[in-house]
């Protein structure tokens, strides 16, 4: 099964509502002595309901543009506005608040706590906020990742795939904005890895917005749009 998407045409960005926007961002590690520019200006923005997929080799700044994107870290300059509310300035705690309720994150590595079954991770960002409805909530939404009959099994009984889709349904359970994915099929084999994204590719198509970090050129052909990160700075597809 091929895993191409036939891309819609694009409204203009003024005419829709923008989930993400990022401004002027620049980010710079210190590494010893020395002094890494990880992002050199980059503007980008992100359409409600879109599947954009960033791309670039690696060390291009992938992972940094977003964590910055997800409010993971901060910039040294510029903005970045989710729902048109800016990051700029708010206090840690606003920004956790944030994270787990209008952010879902999918990360390489899935982040499951070893201890909690797969409902209980599922249904932890719930849980942290005292949620009455969190396992009920959880069960449905690991239901529609196709673990619905694997909701008592804790991490190590479960497959890469299998708790990368937890990490999936974890990121969904909270309806967020925007899900926020970073490399996540970069620990799996090729088959899991197209189940993976083909779960983020109906998630789209059920109207969340996805911003996935990818080397696989698979993740950018399923994706509505593609950018690509060189040394920092956002090229056009295709560009080198």
């Amino acid at each position: 099964m091929s895993l191409s998407h036939t891309r819609s045409a694009s409204a203009p960005a003024s005419e829709a509502s923008i989930a993400i926007a990022a401004r002027g961002i620049i980010k710079t590690y210190r590494q010893g002595a020395d002094e890494i520019r990880a992002l050199r200006g980059v503007d980008l923005e992100v359409r409600q309901g879109e599947f954009l997929a960033i791309t670039g080799a690696s060390g291009s700044g992938k992972s940094t543009l977003l964590h910055v994107l997800g409010a993971l870290d901060r910039p040294d300059r510029g903005e970045v506005q989710v729902e048109g509310r800016s990051l700029a300035g708010l206090p840690e705690e606003e920004l956790a608040l944030l994270r787990r309720r209008r952010l879902g994150f999918v990360l390489q590595f899935f982040n499951l706590l070893p201890t909690l079954d797969a409902r209980e991770n599922a249904a932890f960002p719930l849980l942290l906020d005292g949620r009455d409805d969190a396992l009920e909530r959880a069960a449905a939404s690991l239901d529609s990742v196709g673990l619905g009959h694997r909701l008592e099994h804790r991490p190590s009984q479960l497959s890469g795939g299998e708790q990368q889709r937890v990490a999936l349904a974890r990121a969904l359970v909270t309806r967020p904005a925007v899900v926020m994915a970073d490399e996540p099929t970069g620990n799996l084999d090729s088959s899991t890895g197209e189940q993976i994204l083909r779960l983020l590719r109906r998630t789209a198509d059920d109207g969340q917005t996805i911003v996935m970090v990818t080397h696989d050129e698979r993740g950018a052909t399923i994706a509505d749009r593609a950018v690509r990160l060189v040394d920092g700075v956002l090229v056009p597809t295709g560009s080198c």
